[in-house]
């Protein structure tokens, strides 16, 4: 719910709502807000459409039928069935070898997400396979990856060859100083970011940037390949024998609950007179601002138009 709410923005809708349940009301007891999903509950019969609402169009989606779809390149309107994949790739010309896949930012990194990319990886690890591809996790908060560092997603995550960054929107926005492909190479990518637009994450225009989910980005991080579907190949492990990767599976939330994390918050001091902020004379970035001069308390003549 969480991530159509997120993207459906991406792709057009001007809101997205969900009736109020009881996940709901079990994620705000798990994070510590349990006194909200009491107040939610007893307005539970508000939170919901109106008996009888009429709409001027209904799509009914079966979720044990959907398809994995993989979106992309260039736009999120751009979407494959995974099955269709392989042949969308050598039919379009998009470069097959997947140099990287992220997951994690705001939209597709809960404990779940999180939990499930770690399954597929543990299974990787079990057939003794580390990412072929370049794999990165940024957690989406604090608390996810704390949460995952304690209960052991993380380690997993790690051991397989991925990459834990900073907990930050990073690559997800262009904050990401890639190395391993020079600006202006053709290339793939794959992530479970919302956006996917030209050089949106690595200011390269020639990247080919692709979206899934969490488990699928993950899986195809051991392939190394966007022709493979983690739904029906297999990959050769550490002893010569192929194997297909499992269901991913996560708990939907924490079985030891949620870890806040380190407390990264700072107050400002109470007498604020004594704070002296201090800027490098040489920045190019940053600079204090210098207070307007006092008001003479008469009209201002003479003022240039900037606008009519």
């Amino acid at each position: 719910m969480a991530t159509i709410c997120n993207m459906g923005a991406e792709i057009g809708a001007t809101t997205s709502l969900f009736p109020y349940n009881s996940r709901m009301s079990d994620y705000l007891k798990a994070t510590t807000r349990p006194y909200i999903a009491e107040w939610a509950d007893s307005f539970q019969h508000n939170l919901k459409a109106d008996a009888g609402a009429h709409y001027d169009q209904v799509i009914e989606i079966d979720l044990n039928t959907l398809e994995p779809h993989i979106n992309g390149p260039f736009t999120p309107d751009l979407a494959t069935p995974l099955s269709k994949f392989k042949e969308a790739v050598h039919a379009n010309g998009w470069p097959a070898k997947l140099e990287v896949g992220l997951i994690g930012s705001c939209t597709n990194s809960s404990y779940e997400d999180m939990a499930r990319s770690a399954s597929i990886a543990r299974e990787a690890l079990d057939h003794g396979l580390k990412a072929k591809s370049i794999f990165t996790i940024t957690p989406g908060s604090e608390q996810i990856r704390a949460t995952i560092e304690q209960d052991g997603q993380m380690e997993t995550l790690n051991a397989a060859g991925g990459i834990v960054l900073a907990n930050a929107c990073g690559p997800c926005i262009g904050q990401w100083d890639r190395q391993d492909v020079p600006k202006g190479t053709k290339n793939s990518i794959i992530t479970s970011y919302n956006r996917n637009f030209t050089g949106r994450n690595d200011a390269n225009p020639m990247t080919h940037a692709f979206v899934a989910s969490p488990e699928i980005v993950t899986a195809m991080t051991f392939a190394g390949d966007l022709t493979f579907d983690p739904t029906k190949d297999t990959l050769i492990g550490a002893d010569g024998k192929p194997f297909k990767f499992s269901a991913p599976n996560g708990n939907e939330l924490p079985p030891n609950g949620y870890n806040p994390g380190e407390e990264t918050y700072q107050a400002p001091p109470k007498e604020k007179g004594d704070v002296t902020v201090k800027v490098s004379p040489t920045s190019n970035r940053l600079q204090l601002l210098e207070p307007f001069a006092k008001w003479n308390g008469k009209d201002m003549e003479d003022m240039p138009i900037l606008i009519k």
